[in-house]
């Protein structure tokens, strides 16, 4: 079982604030996530050598509109960071197109990159609210014969479904995704914006999110299957000082603040 954090780069003092507090959760964290933001100055790359790569695997988003394919540019950059990892999503078209993109598909991307690296680790994302569950796993399905070998989702709300999607994608390596949601009006933008239906016993407090990631937690220690959180306007500290961390040997994890 590995358990990620997700770091977004939206400058260099925020994101060593993000990353010194993942140190202060000692052994819980063992993998570092960073999503690549086309209006946010640092791209998600260049956070990889800031990263002790003696205590976490590192993994950098790159968005599928942003590379056309035959340029070569993401080569270059796997390149010259040494990249072991990555993570390849489609990406949304920038608002107003105020930016260049590509019509590139991520299923195109992650077989060009599985052609020339065959030995560098592709995952993928999925999304369990965008479609039904029999086109996404399609989808997925997709994803895997053009080279993914891994796969993070978008954030799970319900138990239920998580078991669901897990049942379909047996023997693959997935990172379960963890939001807290603590307010209203996040809610309703989930809703709207990522199409998130919530179970009936959902609320949007500290409270109910603990409790539900402390029960994922020990599912995917006992069931094999990874934990990957992103942290959206939240109160770190009162947020993660609550959850019951399970070491890869099965040990809870005591942090220090």
């Amino acid at each position: 079982m590995n358990i990620s954090f997700e770091i977004v780069p939206r400058s260099w003092p925020a994101f060593w604030q993000q990353y010194e507090f993942v140190q202060s959760l000692g052994g819980a964290i063992n993998v570092i996530n960073a999503p690549d933001i086309q209006r946010l100055p640092i791209r998600s790359w260049e956070i990889n050598e800031h990263v002790d790569a003696s205590r976490y695997r590192f993994i950098p988003h790159f968005r599928a509109i942003d590379y056309k394919i035959d340029d070569g540019r993401l080569f270059t950059i796997i390149e010259q960071q040494q990249l072991e990892r990555i993570l390849l999503v489609s990406g949304d078209p920038p608002e107003g197109l105020k930016r260049s993109f590509y019509n590139t598909s991520v299923v195109d991307l992650i077989r060009a990159v599985h052609r020339v690296f065959p030995a560098l680790k592709i995952y993928a994302g999925f999304d369990p609210h965008r479609t039904g569950l029999q086109q996404e796993c399609e989808y997925v399905q997709r994803k895997i014969e053009a080279g993914a070998s891994g796969f993070f989702s978008q954030p799970f709300y319900d138990e239920r479904m998580i078991e669901i999607y897990l049942e379909q994608l047996p023997g693959l390596d997935v990172y379960v995704g963890l939001s807290p949601i603590t307010s209203k009006n996040s809610q309703n933008y989930w809703e709207v914006k990522n199409k998130v239906r919530f179970p009936a016993e959902f609320r949007p407090d500290n409270a109910w999110n603990v409790e539900f990631a402390n029960r994922v937690l020990a599912n995917a220690a006992a069931k094999g299957y990874n934990v990957y959180f992103m942290p959206i306007k939240v109160d770190l500290d009162g947020y993660f000082q609550q959850l019951r961390f399970p070491r890869l040997h099965g040990e809870t994890v005591h942090t220090s603040y």
